[in-house]
């Protein structure tokens, strides 16, 4: 009975009160544990992704639906990092789509996919052309190819900084053509390329990007 008690006690708080708690939450594993305690919390902890501009799984063992259903829930997410954690990345292109899908992804600025190795061209392609307020990218350590970068400047008009270090299938006939994607938006790209295959400047109609 008095277990019964205690447990209406909780659930007395708002879902807004809780939702605010929550948002000061930094581990996601605490979220996960709070959003199992009961339905309004679950609740809480919904509301309180919808209310994160920025989401870091770096250092963290995520795999591809835990990653997608909270990006699905952070409505307002602009910064988006999932760089592979040091027990090793466990998303792949499903992982990259269903983010993909997300409603926020349209918005964000910012993301990182740094050292994920399970992803390809499939999975960054389809990303990227819904991320089109993209203007920071981070695919180093990564197995793409010159296909990613196409997707990249098709899609993604706001680019300013992208990071390419030791993506080792990228070329120089891929990377000038994003540099001449960056002289058509009037725009200047900055190419961080160090370990690549392929490393030059490139000079667009603004100033040279070292790559």
């Amino acid at each position: 009975m008095r277990e019964n008690e205690e447990e209406a006690q909780i659930d007395r708080l708002p879902v807004d009160l809780l939702a605010h708690i929550f948002f000061l939450l930094s581990s996601f594993r605490d979220l996960a544990q709070a959003s199992g305690v009961s339905r309004k919390w679950r609740q809480g902890v919904k509301r309180s992704l919808g209310r994160r501009e920025k989401l870091s799984f770096a250092g963290m063992k995520m795999d591809d639906d835990s990653t997608s259903r909270l990006v699905q829930d952070a409505y307002c997410l602009k910064e988006l990092d999932i760089s592979r954690s040091c027990w090793g990345s466990q998303i792949t292109d499903n992982g990259l789509y269903k983010i993909s899908l997300a409603k926020c992804v349209s918005n964000l600025t910012s993301i990182s996919l740094w050292g994920m190795t399970g992803i390809t061209d499939k999975g960054v392609i389809q990303l990227v052309s819904r991320a089109i307020s993209l203007q920071n990218l981070n695919i180093g350590g990564t197995f793409i190819t010159d296909d990613s970068l196409v997707a990249i400047a098709n899609n993604c008009p706001q680019l300013k900084a992208i990071v390419l270090w030791s993506c080792r299938l990228v070329t120089e006939s891929g990377l000038i053509m994003l540099s001449h994607s960056s002289d058509k938006a009037q725009r200047a790209a900055s190419i961080n390329l160090k370990g690549s295959s392929s490393a030059c400047l490139i000079s667009t109609g603004h100033h040279p990007v070292w790559v």
